[in-house]
């Protein structure tokens, strides 16, 4: 039944990972989930040195966007309009993920997303 509908698109071999963001996030979940088993299991037990922890898991998603950043950087051989998006975007995770950890006052530093904005627009009428 596959032969009744033939594709016309050229079959390139597979030279590696499709979406290495994914890949990146895959596995350090899994690194993460590791550990955490072990230590339920009294294999081994790590002292965290923060009360939030779970704010680690921000960094995902803003290592993702920093990746697809030097993607874009890579093949473009300069930073584009979509990697501006994901730059502004990771730092403001990162931020995010900070103020949690060092567990900052946000009456204080929300500001900081003001600073955020403006870069942002700096940086769309810098790539332009």
């Amino acid at each position: 039944m596959a032969d009744q509908f033939p594709s016309n698109e050229p079959h390139e071999p597979s030279t590696g990972p499709r979406n290495m963001g994914a890949l990146m996030a895959g596995a350090v979940l899994v690194v993460i989930g590791i550990i955490f088993l072990l230590q339920n299991l009294n294999i081994f037990d790590i002292a965290f040195p923060f009360d939030n922890w779970w704010a680690l898991f921000i960094l995902i998603p803003a290592a993702t966007s920093f990746y697809r950043v030097w993607q874009d950087y890579q093949q473009n051989g300069r930073l584009t309009n979509m990697s501006r998006g994901a730059l502004v975007g990771g730092f403001i995770l990162l931020f995010v993920s900070a103020v949690f950890l060092f567990e900052l006052d946000w009456s204080k530093i929300w500001p900081v997303f003001l600073i955020f904005a403006g870069l942002s627009a700096l940086l769309g009428g810098w790539l332009r």
